[in-house]
């Protein structure tokens, strides 16, 4: 079955109005650690302070996996130290674990083994993006070379599938 130049056509047309039209949301992977990974003789509060976390992002934990581990605690057992009743084992055994920052909420990590007193302990505060930027209002009356664009292509995907349609009908 040999495909129709305008069904290809009205696709591309329809595929390049979607990426217009759809905002474009990008999530940040964050080395724990940057290039020093998860390990001992690192403030994770300092490599925490300067960065935005926003919901959907994810960490990734790079470590030795044969001695440190990444837990996910609460509030108290973060300052006590305490890794003995864990609310999540986020450590895989490969030593490259990634965790989801799905939720907007504090979350709180740990080394357990004894790790955890030498600093390897991170608290992040995960929030929702921002809103997107309102536009500002046009003080033209005469439509944009923007809006027509946006118009045009919109037509020309809409007739290029209802030609479509009516053709294999």
């Amino acid at each position: 079955m040999a495909v129709a130049p305008k069904m290809v056509v009205g696709v591309a047309l329809g595929l390049a109005w979607a990426m217009v039209m759809i905002p474009e949301v990008a999530a940040t992977r964050w080395q724990v650690g940057a290039n020093r990974g998860w390990t001992t003789n690192v403030s994770y509060t300092i490599w925490a302070q300067d960065k935005l976390f926003i919901n959907g992002d994810w960490l990734f934990f790079v470590y030795d996996r044969n001695q440190m581990n990444v837990l996910e605690v609460n509030k108290t057992d973060y300052e006590s130290c305490n890794s003995d009743y864990p609310l999540h084992n986020w450590s895989t055994g490969a030593g490259r674990d990634v965790v989801p920052l799905n939720v907007t909420r504090n979350y709180y990590f740990v080394s357990g083994k004894g790790f955890c007193y030498g600093g390897m302990k991170l608290a992040v505060h995960v929030i929702n993006p921002p809103p997107p930027p309102v536009a500002s209002p046009v003080k033209s009356s005469s439509p944009s070379l923007y809006q027509c664009n946006i118009v045009l292509t919109s037509l020309f995907a809409v007739g290029a599938l209802w030609d479509t349609l009516i053709r294999f009908r």
